[in-house]
């Protein structure tokens, strides 16, 4: 029994003793684990860092995201290039990406995209400092360059994912909209532009064809409308000289233009013979000079009434023919109407040139003579011209006001694109000289939310903020920004609404499609 208690006493012992021993280690070692597993998700952190780098040229947006750059170490570069004409995606074509530092560069050239618009390149610097990132751009039209400036190399990698993380950019309040996405609709961004701004005058017009672009084509003699041929239609295409219709005068009592017709031959071709029988015996002094003149007197006007007959009229009646070339406008007549000589008939025009016949206010009246340019937009096609894609001018605008409904009209002129209707309405813009200076951006860039105003500002060509802005007046096109945004905020001009719904879903991966 004392040898039991012995051994058990033994063991306590060696317990006690291992247990005192036993804690610092295991906390040792837990808290060496805990440093390694806290270094390597700092160290995991790190590794997740990423440089976002954006710069524009005359044709082109290149957006990146790269590796922190250390001397000696690769560093990927992830990189987007755009058409800056239509922001979508350079789909062929060899880039060469060289990192400048100092009077050293480094350089790799691709061939190819990695996918549709993105390249993927491996540059290891070999000099610390700051130096700019180039990319040259050959295509089969022509070469270009892109230059992202104050790219900072550091001595060690430590350094430089520090040096990233200080330029992070932060999330908060923004979107994601990646360029796979953008380059799949029509999508674009641009700066605000500062330019003369003045007084903005909005009122419709109403579309007419201009009074040299047209004619109409009257009746030369009583009688009945025939139409022979084709239905002469509105909007049916004519050329000069085509016969649309024939007056005849068959069935009429007096003033039968078949009678007259035949009448003015007859007497034509007496006169002719009259005169060519005369001529013989004139030869032979038979007859005298004077009874040979009488004749040819005769013959000569007997040709002039039967030329002009046998111009505008047939045995069947007058052939009414089309002055110009162009569309019939207006049919003022019907089949088997009865016309008087000089009734309208038909109304043509060339449709190239418009006038567009709009009324103001009278309070606008002093700001009339500064008008210079005009926005024309079309409400059912919901687009907008100018003046000078139109090639169009301002042509005069009243002195007085219209009695009937105390406005003051005013007259421009248009050329015709194809997309304008005769007699249809469309809104003006008048645009007034000035020499004010405001900040504008397109229309497309505005959205609505309960009366309130936003645009999406670019943080990065993948990352865009919401931002209220303070509007001023509009022509049309641009509106005044009077607060809210600045010159160097560059903002979505097209495919916002988009942009807008990306942000209302809440599910889009900033980085979704991109290969790293």
């Amino acid at each position: 029994m004392a040898t039991k208690y012995l051994f058990l006493s033994l063991l306590v012992v060696l317990f006690l003793g291992c247990h005192n021993h036993t804690p610092n280690t295991a906390n040792n070692e837990h808290d060496h684990e805990h440093e390694t597993e806290n270094e390597s998700e700092h160290a995991h952190e790190h590794g997740d860092v990423k440089l976002q780098l954006t710069a524009y040229s005359n044709d082109f947006e290149v957006f990146a995201e790269a590796d922190p750059f250390s001397v000696g170490n690769s560093s990927g570069i992830l990189a987007h290039f755009s058409y800056l004409k239509n922001f979508k995606a350079l789909e062929s074509g060899s880039i060469t990406a060289r990192l400048e530092v100092g009077a050293k560069s480094v350089e790799q050239t691709l061939e190819q995209p990695t996918r549709k618009g993105i390249f993927r390149f491996d540059i290891k610097p070999e000099t610390e400092g700051t130096g700019q990132l180039v990319f040259s751009i050959k295509t089969d039209s022509a070469s270009y360059e892109i230059i992202v400036p104050d790219i900072h190399v550091f001595g060690d990698a430590h350094d430089a994912i520090h040096g990233a993380e200080d330029e992070v950019t932060p999330k908060t309040n923004t979107i994601g909209f990646t360029k796979e996405q953008s380059w799949k609709i029509d999508f674009a961004t641009e700066l605000p532009q500062v330019i003369p701004f003045g007084q903005v005058i909005k009122t419709t017009a109403i579309v007419n064809s201009a009074p040299e672009d047209g004619e109409t084509v009257s009746a030369k003699t009583s009688g009945i409308v025939k139409f022979t041929g084709a239905a002469i239609l509105a909007g049916r295409s004519v050329s000069a000289g085509q016969s649309l219709f024939l007056i005849s005068g068959d069935e009429m009592a007096d003033n039968n233009s078949k009678i007259r017709f035949s009448e003015a031959k007859n007497n034509f071709e007496k006169a002719r013979t009259d005169y060519d029988r005369m001529s013989l015996l004139a030869k032979d002094k038979i007859v005298s000079d004077k009874d040979l003149l009488e004749a040819r007197n005769k013959l000569e006007n007997a040709e002039a009434i039967y030329t002009n007959l046998n111009t505008n009229f047939s045995s069947k009646g007058q052939s009414v023919k089309s002055t110009i070339s162009g569309f019939v406008k207006q049919l003022l007549v019907t089949n088997g109407q009865y016309v008087e000589a000089g009734q309208p008939l038909v109304e043509l025009t060339k449709n190239k040139t418009l006038l567009l016949q709009a009324d103001v206010q009278q309070k606008y009246a002093s700001l009339l003579s500064t008008v210079q340019s005009a926005i024309i937009r079309i409400p059912h096609e919901n687009r907008t011209y100018t003046l000078e894609e139109l090639n169009g001018k301002v042509l005069s605008f009243g002195r007085s006001a219209n009695s009937s409904n105390y406005l003051i009209p005013v007259s421009l002129q248009i050329n015709n694109t194809g997309n304008f209707t005769a007699g249809s309405f469309v809104e003006i813009f008048l645009k007034t000289l000035s020499n004010t200076q405001a900040l504008t951006v397109p229309n497309t860039a505005l959205m609505e939310e309960q009366g309130n105003y936003f645009v999406f500002v670019q943080v990065n060509p993948e990352l865009f903020e919401k931002r209220e802005v303070v509007l001023g007046p509009t022509d049309g096109m641009r509106t005044e920004i009077k607060s809210g945004i600045g010159n160097t905020d560059r903002v979505v001009s097209k495919g916002a609404i988009l942009v807008k719904l990306a942000q209302s879903s809440g599910a889009l991966d900033a980085h979704s499609g991109h290969v790293h």
